[in-house]
């Protein structure tokens, strides 16, 4: 399955898309916004705490007034570019989109894992994916509909 890049020359583009990697989008985007609230609640890879800065790091980070937690928003950049990249039909891809914060990513990879999903953000997924379905079924039930209708129907043959 073909897979497509959201962004083309830094701007996001959904007209590329089909039905399908559209919703895949969408999902990927509630993933997304729930590993970013995870990460700005300071909290890990199980939704517990997430590591203590280091000394230094930590009086740094305090004296600039951005707070003495792991939350990955000094600069704001990091998490800023960590998006939705790439879609199929059955798979969204997220990433950061400069090479300097995919090294910061990298980094803080190392030291903690962040990019994944916890348990809350698995469950916020499922959520997304229910109510995409429940959103969906009235219109399918009608399409399944039409088509038995016009089944029914006695068709012509062009001979």
């Amino acid at each position: 399955m073909p897979s497509v890049r959201v962004y083309q020359k830094k701007q996001l583009r959904l007209d590329l898309l089909n039905f399908r990697q559209r919703q895949m989008y969408e999902l990927g985007a509630a993933g997304v916004a729930a590993v970013k609230a995870r990460l700005a609640a300071a909290q890990g890879p199980e939704d517990a705490a997430a590591k203590p800065l280091t000394k230094r790091y930590a009086i740094f980070k305090t004296r600039k007034g951005k707070g003495n937690r792991r939350n990955l928003t000094f600069s704001g950049d990091l998490l800023r570019n960590f998006q939705v990249r790439t879609v199929s039909e059955n798979r969204a891809k997220a990433n950061v989109s400069t090479r300097k914060d995919r090294i910061k990513a990298w980094a803080n990879q190392k030291r903690e894992a962040w990019m994944v999903f916890s348990p809350k953000n698995k469950a916020a997924v499922v959520e997304a994916a229910r109510q995409m379905l429940e959103a969906m079924k009235t219109r399918l039930l009608m399409e399944r509909a039409w088509e038995e209708s016009s089944d029914d129907r006695p068709r012509r043959t062009c001979r």
